[in-house]
């Protein structure tokens, strides 16, 4: 379930972004021990245009509303680092 979880990660933000940068890293082996541990714990690294004079938690905010769905079914920790393409 895990790789295909990264893949529709991968496949919504770069359908809603149109990211110049985009990694999706399974961190869920960095959970063992805690509730849902290895489940749906993800690092999404991605750079955009449209994040553009966007401050950060309006970019976070961009990036759960491109994965509305997932985050309650497959996601069930993300972290995000997102940035503009020259940042």
């Amino acid at each position: 379930m895990s790789q295909a979880t990264v893949e529709q990660i991968r496949e919504r933000l770069a359908a809603a972004l149109a990211p110049t940068e985009l990694e999706v890293l399974d961190e869920g082996h960095k959970h063992a021990g805690h509730a849902n541990a290895g489940k749906g714990h993800f690092h999404v690294r991605i750079a955009s245009a449209a994040f553009a004079g966007v401050l950060p938690i309006k970019r976070h905010r961009m990036v759960y509303a491109a994965l509305d769905g997932l985050m309650d079914h497959g996601i069930h920790a993300l972290s995000i680092d997102a940035r503009t393409p020259n940042a």
